[in-house]
């Protein structure tokens, strides 16, 4: 496995950046936009395609490297289902898995810091975000934080992993960079309390002063979906609204370009094709599934995603691939239901 945590030492921002091989998929944990281009030479460097984006949460004091990694790479952004982002690629619940080639994250739902904390369980580690960190624990006292809830997700979830797991947190301010399930409860002074309401009181009592970049950090982070407004202009998108008329039409094809997990809780289009995301470049190549499908038929492409953000990229894609019948559902299954339209949780035919 290739494992790397780069520094940020502006805002003291730990990124992750984690493959299961040279020359194979990775994925990016908490990056920070200044820093975007380092990530990017890594991963040329090593020879790794970046597949998937993931916050933990809504950063205050830095302004997330999401959006710039998805428009410089088309890769996947994730952050847990309670963000408040307006767009991301993928929203995850806790039991979910975010899945790259050889490597398998367990989502935690772990709010307490800000309520839309997530962390994130592979093989011998945990990342954390700012949820535990080494000696230390979140703040608790701005974007909905809740020490209450920190206590539950700490000594309910995280400190019920096994002792020896290592603790990757998105933050440190002493220069520690990796602690243990094990070291944290012997030696966190935060986690030496007998009770909740104790913990509730040492947090009310830190005073700290907010970070430097939150009034700016937080807005940003807020508003990071990919514009969409571009690709509707070239006359790439079609309404969900119109597309729920076009369900029944021979000359459409449907393609969810979601994984296999996201059409199994939100369920998906009757009818339509399943063609990943994951593989649209060997979908829409010539000889590709996609580029035969409308080569041979003339059949329009409809992708669609969750939010609009994946089939848009796809879109543009298959355009440039020379199938110009590819058009993709402005703002995903989730206008679509906002548009009455159908949704079945069967399986559906693989592309």
């Amino acid at each position: 496995m290739l494992f790397r945590q780069l520094f940020d030492s502006v805002s003291s921002t730990y990124t992750y950046i984690i493959a299961s091989r040279h020359g194979g998929e990775a994925l990016i944990i908490d990056p920070v936009l200044e820093k975007v281009e380092r990530y990017l030479q890594l991963a040329r460097e090593l020879d790794l395609k970046l597949v998937k984006a993931v916050d933990t949460h809504l950063h205050a004091d830095h302004i997330t490297g999401l959006g710039a990694l998805r428009d410089r790479t088309h890769c996947v952004t994730v952050m847990g289902e309670h963000s408040r982002a307006d767009i991301v690629s993928m929203r995850v619940a806790e039991g979910e898995r975010i899945e790259i080639e050889g490597v398998s994250l367990d989502v935690l739902y772990t709010p307490g810091h800000t309520d839309d904390s997530y962390s994130f369980v592979m093989d011998d580690r945990v990342f954390t975000g700012d949820t535990l960190l080494i000696r230390g624990t979140g703040r608790t006292d701005f974007q909905n934080g809740d020490a209450r809830a920190q206590y539950d997700s700490i000594f309910g979830k995280l400190l019920k992993l096994p002792s020896e797991t290592f603790v990757f947190p998105a933050h440190d301010y002493k220069g520690d960079t990796v602690s243990t399930i094990g070291e944290e409860k012997q030696f966190n002074p935060r986690l030496q309390v007998g009770s909740v309401d104790e913990y509730v009181e040492l947090m009310g009592n830190l005073k700290l002063a907010n970070p430097k970049m939150m009034d700016v950090a937080v807005p940003a982070n807020m508003h990071i979906g990919l514009h969409q407004d571009e690709i509707a202009r070239k006359g790439w998108a079609v309404s969900a609204v119109d597309a729920v008329l076009l369900r029944d039409r021979r000359d459409v094809a449907f393609v969810d370009l979601r994984e296999k997990h996201e059409r199994e809780r939100h369920g998906s289009i009757p009818g339509s094709l399943h063609a990943p995301y994951h593989d649209l470049q060997e979908n829409i190549a010539e000889g590709g599934m996609l580029h035969e499908l409308a080569e041979a038929t003339g059949k329009r492409i409809l992708f669609y995603c969750a939010y609009g953000e994946r089939s848009a990229m796809a879109v543009e894609a298959a355009q440039e691939a020379g199938i110009k019948t590819a058009y993709h559902i402005a703002g995903g299954v989730d206008a679509w239901k906002k548009a009455n339209g159908p949704v079945t949780r069967q399986t559906s035919r693989l592309v």
